[in-house]
């Protein structure tokens, strides 16, 4: 492939938009859905929690969350446009139902008060955190007292070798990022890294190793 071919990759991944970016969309939430179901089961959900989700793609896994647990609220934040209107497409029912929501944001500041989450999580999105401390601040903040925070992402020895890493993507060991949650006050609860076969971009089966560190404030 050629280099503007894996840039204008990393661009859709980062930032879904466009006919392209509805496949991309679909393609994610298809390889990921592993990931995001072992970080929803990480989080313990208890009736009647108010969760948050950053950067939920196409939102196709809320359907899962809700089946954790009664009267839950689920709060989607995203920065991709499209991605805000497909996530709504897809769970109007519960959209309508006032059980899920959805909003844009800059990736920065999440526009919630202090402590208004019981629990909130993340798949996939730590390499394109613009200010990763801060991000980790503004989740802290957002979040209840002894609330927990799954953050789930691919290791660094799997995404390297992905042509479209090279553009756009920080990428994260366990170590990395473990040493990163140290700068914030968040207590390091759980980590587990599990490795899982997923169709590559050209179809081919290939082990991906993947970690989930849960955080409690």
């Amino acid at each position: 492939m050629k280099q503007e071919e894996l840039q204008a990759i990393a661009s859709q991944l980062k930032h879904p938009s466009g006919e392209k970016g509805i496949e991309m969309a679909n393609m994610m939430n298809e390889t990921n859905i592993n990931m995001t179901r072992h970080s929803i089961q990480n989080l313990n959900i208890s009736t009647a929690n108010k969760i948050l989700e950053l950067g939920h793609g196409n939102a196709g896994h809320v359907e899962f969350l809700f089946e954790q647990g009664g009267e839950l609220k689920y709060y989607g934040l995203e920065m991709s446009e499209l991605m805000f209107q497909q996530a709504r497409q897809i769970n109007r029912n519960f959209v309508s139902q006032k059980q899920a929501f959805f909003s844009l944001y800059d990736g920065n500041k999440i526009p919630f008060e202090d402590a208004s989450f019981d629990k909130i999580f993340t798949v996939n999105t730590i390499y394109f955190w613009q200010k990763p401390e801060e991000l980790l601040s503004e989740i802290y903040r957002v979040l209840k007292p002894n609330g927990n925070f799954c953050l789930t992402f691919a290791e660094e020895d799997f995404m390297k070798k992905l042509p479209f890493t090279q553009f756009e993507f920080k990428l994260y060991s366990t170590e990395k990022a473990q040493e990163l949650v140290k700068k914030t006050p968040f207590k390091i609860v759980y980590t587990e890294t599990q490795t899982e076969k997923v169709k590559s971009k050209t179809g081919e089966l290939a082990d991906r190793a993947f970690t989930t560190i849960v955080l409690e404030k």
